[in-house]
């Protein structure tokens, strides 16, 4: 049932410009940008500018609003909710509507990401959508992942200063991360199209500037934990499941020749209790697995209010109903043996037979077909209770 893996190390991607993704990872990924012609050819943006701004006025939407020359001051930024009354002020240019994570609200746009599939899935975060009348930006800026930015509509014009360092100096005094000194590199100043997409790895330097007053961009981003989240995340995980027993012992030891001194012997006691803990490949992706699939919003997913009987969903499948992959909600596995696996869902970690597991995060529909594994009922009704996956005509509605 599983869908096999595609072969994309020879077959040119047009996404790519005509690179294959062997060659787009090799010369490209976390190394150096790349400019796509007519990635998307013909591509029509799923998502209007007004109906941008309608997402940016809900509730629990993340959404921000950068005014370069703002009432309060240069370079302002505002939270949403916003209002009609916000809108309605806005000058005809310079200022930019950010809305985050679009895919999990509209279906179009969430079906984008099946076009990444060159990529690991559980590397990929959300699409943010941006709108700006003429000369709107976000300033001279670095992100610290990667991302593709598509050209929905519109035109801007994308100029790269190359890759800075992590210190470099930035405008003190305003909520955003705006480089001080922002020198545009030869050969690296373009006008994107509708269709165009523009690759950069992390810590390219970047500067984008709306040219129409349609311009909306559509920023493919990834996730990237930083090295002082994965320890403290990776360390709390396993300090959970350690027993209060295991301590810091030294039985067998000399007397020492200072009692108020931290000798080597001392420290490299403490040194092996703790990477003995740490160093544990099994535990190491079992965290990992829940790391990366952690939702992005939490409260998005809402779980059953009372249990669901494995025998009534059994029955709804049975009678053709289907379910869903609720929006936002993130899929991953990792093999156990040969026959099993760990389904990584929101966080959550199940084991399950390996053929259930590939076939619920390889984008087959959710019917009555999976039944023909065994686990299926119990998998399927706890991903349904924890708010994973939800019946086909609740997402309707």
């Amino acid at each position: 049932m599983p869908r096999e893996p595609r072969q994309f190390r020879d077959a040119p991607l047009p996404l790519l410009g005509g690179l294959t993704a062997a060659d787009f990872l090799r010369d490209h990924w976390q190394r150096r940008p790349l400019l796509i012609r007519g990635a998307i050819p013909g591509f029509e943006s799923p998502l209007e500018p007004d109906e941008l701004a309608g997402l940016a006025c809900e509730d629990n939407i993340e959404a921000r609003l950068v005014e370069e020359h703002g009432p309060d001051g240069p370079w302002q930024v505002s939270h949403g909710p916003f209002d009609e009354t916000t809108f309605a002020r806005l000058p005809e240019r310079d200022w930019t509507l950010l809305v985050q994570a679009v895919d999990h609200y509209v279906p179009e746009v969430a079906e984008l990401l099946e076009t990444f599939d060159f990529l690991p899935s559980w590397r990929l975060d959300d699409i943010m959508v941006s709108y700006a009348p003429p000369g709107g930006s976000v300033g001279p800026h670095v992100d610290q992942y990667d991302v593709f930015l598509l050209q929905a509509s519109g035109q801007r014009r994308w100029q790269l200063g190359g890759k800075v360092a992590d210190d470099a100096p930035i405008l003190q005094g305003i909520d955003l991360r705006i480089l001080e000194t922002f020198e545009v590199e030869t050969d690296a100043d373009w006008v994107l199209e509708p269709g165009d997409m523009l690759y950069l790895p992390p810590g390219w330097a970047h500067h984008g500037v709306s040219q129409s007053s349609d311009c909306m961009t559509f920023s493919v981003g990834f996730r990237a934990p930083s090295a002082d989240e994965a320890v403290t995340s990776y360390a709390d995980y396993i300090g959970e499941q350690l027993p209060p027993s295991l301590r810091y012992a030294d039985a067998g030891m000399a007397p020492p020749a200072d009692p108020a001194e931290l000798d080597d012997t001392a420290l490299e006691r403490m040194r092996a209790l703790i990477l003995e803990t740490l160093d544990d490949p099994d535990q190491l992706a079992q965290w990992f697995g829940r790391v990366m699939t952690q939702p992005k919003y939490v409260d998005q997913l809402v779980a059953s209010e009372t249990p669901t009987a494995p025998d009534e969903l059994v029955a709804a499948l049975q009678d053709g109903e289907t379910l869903e992959r609720s929006p936002g909600s993130r899929f991953a596995w990792r093999a156990l043996d040969d026959e099993h696996a760990t389904l990584f869902v929101d966080g959550d970690g199940l084991v399950c037979s390996t053929a259930l597991a590939r076939a619920l995060t390889g984008g087959e529909p959710v019917d009555a077909e999976l039944l023909t594994f065994d686990d299926a009922p119990r998998v399927l009704t706890h991903l349904l209770d924890a708010g994973s996956l939800c019946w086909w005509h609740d997402e309707q509605e």
